[in-house]
């Protein structure tokens, strides 16, 4: 460890441990599974219906009042006072291909309102990880533990190192949005734009390696884990239309820095800037 921590709760312990859990039915699939299509056309291994089992198994065992949401399978009790949420392979598409930028996402909510989040990126062997009121921490694979913030100093996307998933629903692809945002206008501007995607560029956020992340299509079990990652690392986060009163269901997500730089990023993809 490279600095005092405080001791981990014996809920973001198990959520470490779910992160393991998965991680063990994952690795072994890396670079060696078949994929498939759901009836959504969005690919699924089964790396990801195997982790995604192993947990729900494990959260019924040790906290069966518990509720669970998750990509793959039905939702259970997700009214209940505590309700995890899961999306074992985040970045599938990644997973597939064979690169390592993707992660299993565990979030517990309490009242619906996201308190824990993990982002565990198995072939990177790196963790984000974070808990309401106790800062965000980064495990590295030599097991060294840090806490982690974002980036200061950038104030407009012309000064930013921005990131998005990719340009589906955005004026590049709109695919039948409503009101596509201007990712083209974003990546002009921006001071430098990668591809990073997925989970991993959200929690590069919380790191201070990006500025900013943009996600045009989101679902909860997408976005549950990320919200005390960033929040905790002192970044902002809401929808692309600036909403942040119920992130968990936001249909898309933009993550950063600091407010200036927030707003800008908004109003760019608004086409109000």
């Amino acid at each position: 460890m490279t600095q005092e921590t405080p001791a981990l709760s014996p809920l973001l312990q198990f959520a470490l441990e779910l992160a393991g859990t998965a991680a063990q039915e994952i690795v072994p699939r890396f670079q060696n599974t078949a994929v498939r299509s759901k009836k959504d056309g969005s690919p699924v291994t089964e790396a990801d219906t195997e982790a995604e089992r192993v947990m729900r198994e494990l959260i019924a065992l040790r906290y069966p009042d518990h509720g669970i949401m998750g990509e793959e399978a039905e939702d259970v009790n997700p009214g209940a006072e505590y309700c995890w949420v899961l999306d074992p392979i985040d970045g599938t598409s990644a997973f597939a291909l064979g690169l390592p930028t993707f992660g299993t996402l565990i979030a517990l909510l309490h009242r619906g309102h996201p308190v824990i989040g993990v982002v565990n990126m198995p072939a990177l062997k790196e963790t984000v990880y974070a808990e309401t009121g106790k800062g965000c921490w980064y495990l590295n694979r030599l097991g060294d533990l840090e806490r982690v913030q974002v980036r200061q100093g950038a104030n407009r996307v012309e000064d930013a190192f921005l990131s998005t998933t990719g340009l589906y629903n955005t004026d590049v692809d709109p695919r039948g949005a409503a009101a596509a945002p201007r990712m083209s206008e974003l990546i002009r501007r921006a001071g430098r734009f990668r591809f990073v995607g997925d989970c991993v560029q959200h929690a590069w956020v919380a790191r201070g390696l990006l500025d900013g992340a943009v996600d045009p299509k989101m679902n909860p079990w997408d976005n549950a884990a990320l919200i005390p990652c960033v929040l905790e690392a002192g970044g902002q986060i809401s929808d692309i239309d600036g909403r942040t009163d119920d992130l968990v269901h936001a249909p898309h997500l933009v993550t950063s820095a600091n407010p200036a730089l927030h707003a800008h990023i908004l109003a760019v993809l608004g086409g109000n800037a």
